[in-house]
């Protein structure tokens, strides 16, 4: 986490990734709109039923309330960089009882 509620932001989180092969983010959403930006690696990323490959220096937007999420497809490590419309990191997934709340203040 670079920047969040957790050290005074107001509008936005944003934050890193290093993800292994075959790992990535299960299908969830989000409240407000994100930008996952993959700065090296190869990533699968879907929102809801359309998928695209992602290369370093891609970008994809996703909407309010749609399902996404993404897994790396590479043979080495995925670096993404996530931008999210509030500072408080929230997403729902399938199946949770309730949405999954990080870096509040």
């Amino acid at each position: 986490m670079q920047i969040a509620a957790a050290n005074g932001a107001a509008e936005l989180c944003i934050f890193e990734q290093w993800v292994g092969p075959g790992a990535g983010a299960p299908t969830h959403s989000h409240p407000v709109e994100e930008v996952l930006t993959v700065i090296a690696g190869k990533a699968e990323m879907w929102i809801e039923d359309r998928r695209a490959g992602l290369t370093a220096g891609q970008s994809l937007i996703i909407p309010a309330h749609r399902k996404h999420g993404f897994r790396n497809v590479g043979s080495g490590t995925l670096h993404i960089h996530a931008v999210l419309a509030s500072p408080i990191f929230e997403a729902s997934f399938d199946g949770a009882a309730e949405p999954v709340k990080r870096w509040t203040s």
